[in-house]
Order: structure tokens, then C-alpha cells, then sequence
């Protein structure tokens, strides 16, 4: 008794001691700020000072605490619920103007008939010429029911034009695609699913997706795709765990500062699909949620794990009132799985300071199986990234009124050689990291007493290392018909049509398969 006493007020007197310099701080601040407001010879605007402050502080602790000002409430309530009011596409900056990238079928961007690569050059009358993404992307939100009015410029018409688009809610499907994969190795059907977020409802979602899989399209195999996902809710990842798992079992725990902040979460219910076998697809961006439900059927032996390591994203945040209607997101604990292991294996901070990792301490989620990043630095990131693939699928399918099904849509040599001329067109000019490097260091050797024969010795390398973009476009030509497809199937099929076209040159996929049989 008298050893729980003295703990106790010991606890009272850091307590105290914290709430102290909390005190001074904010007495220094609010000093700071009066001296300000009184003395400074131009009038300032004391809430985007104090907007900036808080979030130049909360930086500093680590990404994920972040300050929502009341006017951020739509961006909030996005992130909780997946739902918001607008017109459903992703804007992007391209040039001067904010671009339509991606509308979402059904949703009222396309319903409205806007295509990817339509640029918007006002919302309601206003330019967004000076306008950031998250500015233009804000101006588009809005109450459901509402209308909106965009100017667009479009390729190939004369004159821009004026569309009025009315706002609805918008949800983004948790399950953005999923199918039976079928092979005549494997000795039952495989379902896939493709689960991009865990919002409210999510973990119905798939539980439904499933349902239609197993009974009536009889896949006895599993595959789930947590590839790219970033999480969200951790009470939708217990659910979606408890669908494999027996009741009572241990999948997650949170250890924080707080007596509330520390939780034990458990399956409550009896598994639907205790015995279908089950493979995880994951990757770098796979976070947070993603690495509950992954590294939690990893320790339970439910699951095998294929990809790469997980992000390493095992920090919980609670979002907390604050006056005049803001909320803060904030840290309050980390996550430890069934095995004892903490998904966050190092602070931030350390990783700030880019300190080299072990192998056992790089946070995350080691794979069973550790497949090599495919992404890679040649002809199509460079035509990727410079927008060629995108543009040129917006205009073949201004030219183009349809294409076959997703499933057997090709590239033809044809199209390659089109889309040659397009970049000729467009002038494009393949670069190499090689031929970068080695051009700077020629106009460095004739600035330098280097003699005459060696500089010409280097300037006569110089053609052979400046690569031609057809011969590197013909040495990856068939990366480059997958990708290029991948934008135009985009056009006429939205997300669905592409992500199935995508699954035929998916090797990680196919690596899955291969595991999922034995």
C-alpha cells in the first residue's frame, strides 16, 4: 500500500510539474503575440500567425498530429468517414491550371460528362489560375444538393466551356475492385479483393464482397490486396480479421501515456471463414490498419504475407474537440500485435534524422515472402511522370468512340508507333540520370585545365550515352504497352475496368497465385 502511494504521487508531481511548463509556455506565446499586436507597424492577420504556429509545432512531434480549424471540418470528416460533398474526380496542377485526372464512375463529375484531361480554369467564377490543388479541390466540396458551376478547356474544342455540376456525396468504395481468378493449375477458383481504405463500413464491405465470391461465384481460395492502402479506422480492421480468426483472440494492442489510451482489442465473434485459405498482398504504402489485419494474420498463422515491407505507420491517433469548433488529431499510443511486436519499431524522430535502420528495427511488416520493388528508373518513368502516357490516352479517346473489354484489350505495335509520333510531336527528349551526370561533367571539363585530346575523347562519348527514346521505348515495350493500356482502358472503363486490366500483368499477383495453391 504504502509503495502504491508513493507511485502515486509521483505521478501527481510530474503531472503537476507538466501542466507548469505548459502554463509558462502559453504565457510566453500570448506575451509574444500582445507585443505583436500592439507594436508591429503593419496590421497582421493574427489567426493565419497562430494557424501557422501550431502547425510549425505539432510538425516538430511527429506527421500524423495535425491541427483541423473549423473550416477544415469537410477535410475531417473525409478522413473518418470516407465521405464528403463534391463532385467526385482527382485534380491535379498541370501547367497553369487545375487538371481532371481521374472522375469516378457514377459519381457527378462524369455523370456531368467532364473527362480526364479537361482542365477547370474557374470554380464559380473564380480563377484558379493562382489557386493551389487543396485550394481548387476545397472550392469544388461543398453540401450535397448544392451546384457548382466550372469552366473547362478541353483538347480539341474551339473555346472553353461552362459546365453545371450539382454536388453529392461522395464514399469511396473501401473494395475497389474484385473478382474470381481463374487457372487451369489451380484446383478451385481464387477470389481477389481489392481493399483501398479502412472508413466506416469498410469491413462490411468486404465481408460482402467475399459472401458474393464463396457463394456464387464458388472461389475457395483468398487473396487480399492491402497494397497501397493506408489505413484508416482499427475498429474495421478487427472486424476483418475476426472474419478468419476464432473468437477471443488477441489481435492488436495499444500502449500509451494515458490509462485510456492503452487497449487490448479481441475478436468478439465466431470466424465465417475460419478454414479458406488466405494470402495478403503488401507493400511500402500499405500503413497503419493495413498493418493490423497483415501482421496480425501473420502471427496468428492465418495468413502468408507476399510483397514488400509495410510503411511502419504503428502510431494511434484520437481526435479531440477544441474551442471554436477545431480539432486536433493527436498521438496518444502505438501499436503492438499478437506477437508482442510494435509496428512504429523506432521513434520519428530518429527516422527524421535519417539514422540507418537494422533490418529487425525498421518498423513494419517483414512479408513471408519478400518480393524486390519492381519500380525502376528507365523510359516509362520518365514517360510517366512527364504526363506522355496520360496525354496521349486523352486524346485517343477523343478519337476513339470505344475499345474492346478490359480483359482482352491490347496494344498493338500500331499504337506504339502512334505514340511515337506523339512524343515527336510533343518533342520529347529522353533523359538518362547517365546522360544528366555526364553532361554536367563535360561543361565542367571545359571550364577546368583539362587537355584538348581527353576533352574530345569525352565530348565524343557523349552521343553514344544520349539515349534514343524508340530504341529504349522498344526495350521495354512491353512495360510500355501495360502501362500505356492502363490509361486508356482508364478512359472508357473508370477504376473497375483498370484495375481489372491491370491484374493480367500484375507478377506479384501472379507470384500469389503460385503460393495460394500449396
Amino acid at each position: 500500500m504504502f509503495l502504491i502511494l508513493c507511485v502515486s504521487l509521483q505521478l501527481h508531481a510530474q503531472e503537476r510539474q507538466a501542466t507548469s511548463r505548459a502554463d509558462e509556455c502559453i504565457s510566453i506565446f500570448n506575451d509574444v503575440l500582445r507585443q505583436v499586436d500592439v507594436n508591429y507597424v503593419d496590421t497582421l492577420n493574427y489567426e493565419a500567425l497562430t494557424e501557422e504556429a501550431i502547425n510549425a509545432m505539432l510538425r516538430k512531434i511527429d506527421p500524423y498530429t495535425v491541427y483541423y480549424s473549423k473550416k477544415q471540418d469537410q477535410e475531417l470528416r473525409m478522413m473518418t468517414t470516407g465521405k464528403y460533398g463534391g463532385i467526385g474526380s482527382i485534380i491535379q496542377k498541370r501547367d497553369s491550371a487545375a487538371c481532371i485526372v481521374n472522375p469516378y464512375e457514377g459519381k457527378p463529375a462524369q455523370k456531368a460528362g467532364l473527362l480526364a484531361g479537361d482542365r477547370i480554369l474557374s470554380v464559380d467564377g473564380l480563377s484558379t489560375k493562382d489557386l493551389t490543388v487543396s485550394e481548387v479541390s476545397n472550392n469544388l466540396r461543398g453540401l450535397p444538393g448544392t451546384t457548382v458551376v466550372l469552366e473547362i478547356e478541353r483538347e480539341g474544342e474551339e473555346k472553353p466551356f461552362k459546365v453545371e455540376i450539382v454536388r453529392d456525396e461522395i464514399h469511396m468504395d473501401a473494395v475497389s475492385y474484385y473478382t474470381v481468378l481463374k487457372a487451369d493449375t489451380l484446383p478451385e477458383p481464387v477470389g481477389y479483393i481489392a481493399f483501398s481504405e479502412f472508413t466506416e463500413g469498410s469491413a462490411q464491405a468486404l465481408s460482402n464482397a467475399l459472401d458474393d465470391l464463396y457463394y456464387n461465384q464458388g472461389a475457395r481460395r483468398l487473396i487480399i490486396d492491402l497494397r497501397g492502402n493506408g489505413g484508416g479506422l482499427v475498429s474495421e480492421a478487427i472486424q476483418i480479421v475476426n472474419l478468419f480468426v476464432e473468437e477471443g483472440q488477441t489481435v492488436v494492442e495499444t500502449r500509451g501515456k494515458l490509462p485510456n489510451s492503452s487497449y487490448t482489442y479481441k475478436t468478439h465473434n465466431k470466424p465465417r471463414y475460419k478454414d479458406l485459405p488466405l494470402v495478403v498482398l503488401v507493400d511500402k504504402n500499405s500503413a497503419s490498419a493495413s498493418e493490423i489485419v497483415a501482421g496480425s494474420l501473420q502471427d496468428l498463422q492465418r495468413a502468408k504475407l507476399i510483397g514488400q515491407r509495410t510503411f511502419g505507420k504503428g502510431l494511434v491517433q484520437n481526435i479531440r474537440p477544441i474551442v471554436y469548433g477545431g480539432h486536433v488529431k493527436i498521438t496518444t499510443s502505438k501499436y503492438y500485435l499478437p506477437s508482442g511486436r510494435c509496428i512504429q519499431a523506432i521513434d520519428y524522430s530518429e527516422r527524421q534524422k535519417g539514422h540507418a535502420l537494422k533490418r529487425d528495427t525498421a518498423g513494419g511488416i517483414l512479408p513471408d515472402i519478400v518480393l524486390n520493388d519492381s519500380a525502376k528508373v528507365d523510359i516509362c518513368y520518365s514517360l510517366y511522370i512527364k504526363n506522355h502516357f496520360f496525354d496521349f490516352a486523352t486524346r485517343y479517346h477523343r478519337t476513339h468512340d470505344s475499345i474492346a473489354e478490359p480483359q482482352s484489350f491490347e496494344v498493338t505495335d500500331e499504337m506504339i508507333a502512334e505514340f511515337c509520333s506523339f512524343l515527336d510531336e510533343r518533342k520529347f527528349k529522353y533523359e538518362t540520370e547517365t546522360s544528366k551526370y555526364f553532361g554536367d561533367m563535360i561543361k565542367m571539363a571545359r571550364h577546368e585545365d583539362i587537355d584538348s585530346a581527353t576533352l574530345a575523347q569525352l565530348e565524343a562519348l557523349e552521343p553514344i550515352l544520349t539515349p534514343d527514346f524508340r530504341e529504349a521505348i522498344e526495350r521495354n515495350k512491353e512495360e510500355v504497352k501495360s502501362m500505356l493500356g492502363s490509361e486508356i482502358v482508364l478512359r472508357y472503363y473508370y477504376q473497375k475496368g483498370q484495375a481489372a486490366y491491370n491484374l493480367r500483368f500484375d507478377d506479384e499477383l501472379k507470384r500469389a497465385m503460385s503460393e495460394i495453391k500449396k
